[in-house]
C-alpha cells in the first residue's frame, strides 16, 4: 500500500487528518501488508494510538494494547498539577491507572518517586506493567480494595482519573471512545461522579497528611465534586486550563 492509497482510503473513512496519520501508520508498520491491515483497522474506527500500540503523552511514549483507554491530551493537567509540589522521594499512586500514563509521566517530570498503579480491568493493569516496568506495584482491584496494607496514611499524591462521564451521555461519545474502549473507563453514573466519591470518600485515610488527590471533572461537576471532597476531610480547589479544555479538581487531606 503507497501512502496516497493510504491516505484516501483514512479520507474516505472521514479522518479529518488524513496525511498526519497515514505517515503515523506508515512509520509504525514493518512493511506493505501490515500497513493495509493497520489502516483497514483504523478505517474502521478504531483509535490511531490502539492501531499503532502507543500514545505519545506529556513527554513519554506510552504502550497500548487494544481495548484500553487513551490518554488524552487534557490529562496533561492533571500531571502538571501533581508534580508542581511532589519532592523526588515522594509515594505517589495512579490510580484507576489504565495504561498507567499519568504515573509514568509524572515519574518522568520527578525521577526517584515511589510509584504504584491499581485499576479494575485486567487488560489496563496488563498494559500498565508493561509502560511503568514494575508489575510488582501495579494491582488489580476496586479502587483501594487494590492496594497493599503498607500505603496506608502514606500517599503524598493519589492520580484519580476516574470515568466521569455521566451515563446518559455515554451514546454521545465519539465512536472511537464508545466502541474502543472500556465502559468501565468512561462510565461515572448517573452524575458521572459516583466513582469520584467513592475516591473521595476514602482518599483522606490512604493519603498522608497534606497529601493530594487530583481528578479530572467538568465544569458542570464543580460544585458537586467540591463538596464530596470537603465533606470527607479533605480541602478542595478547582483548576482549569483553556489551552487543554481541561478542569482539575484538587483535593488535600487536612494536616
Amino acid at each position: 500500500m503507497t501512502r496516497g492509497q493510504a491516505v484516501a482510503a483514512l479520507r474516505a473513512a472521514g479522518c479529518v487528518f488524513a496525511e498526519d496519520e497515514a505517515d503515523v501508520l506508515i512509520e509504525a508498520a514493518r512493511d506493505d501488508r501490515t500497513l493495509g491491515a493497520m489502516v483497514g483497522r483504523r478505517a474502521a474506527g478504531e483509535p490511531l494510538e490502539q492501531v499503532v500500540g502507543y500514545a505519545d503523552f506529556c513527554g513519554v511514549r506510552v504502550r497500548l494494547r487494544p481495548g484500553v483507554f487513551v490518554p488524552r491530551v487534557r490529562s496533561e493537567l492533571l500531571v502538571r498539577l501533581g508534580t508542581a509540589e511532589l519532592g523526588p522521594y515522594a509515594l505517589v499512586v495512579d490510580l484507576c491507572c489504565g495504561s498507567g500514563a499519568l504515573g509514568l509521566a509524572v515519574r518522568h517530570r520527578v525521577p526517584g518517586i515511589t510509584l504504584y498503579a491499581a485499576d479494575l480491568d485486567p487488560v489496563a493493569v496488563a498494559c500498565a506493567r508493561d509502560n511503568l516496568a514494575d508489575p510488582g506495584r501495579v494491582h488489580q482491584g476496586d479502587l483501594f480494595e487494590a492496594l497493599p496494607a503498607e500505603l496506608y496514611g502514606r500517599i503524598d499524591l493519589l492520580l484519580a482519573n476516574v470515568p466521569y462521564v455521566a451515563t446518559r451521555h455515554i451514546p454521545f461519545l465519539p465512536s472511537e471512545a464508545r466502541d474502543h474502549e472500556p465502559r468501565t473507563a468512561l462510565d461515572g453514573g448517573d452524575d458521572g461522579l459516583t466513582v469520584f466519591r467513592a475516591v473521595a470518600a476514602g482518599a483522606a485515610r490512604w493519603l498522608a497528611p497534606g497529601g493530594l488527590l487530583v481528578s479530572e471533572i467538568t465544569e458542570a461537576q464543580t460544585a458537586a465534586a467540591t463538596t464530596a471532597a470537603d465533606g470527607n476531610g479533605l480541602t478542595a480547589t478547582v483548576v482549569t486550563d483553556d489551552d487543554l479544555d481541561a478542569r482539575a479538581i484538587v483535593a488535600r487531606r487536612q494536616r
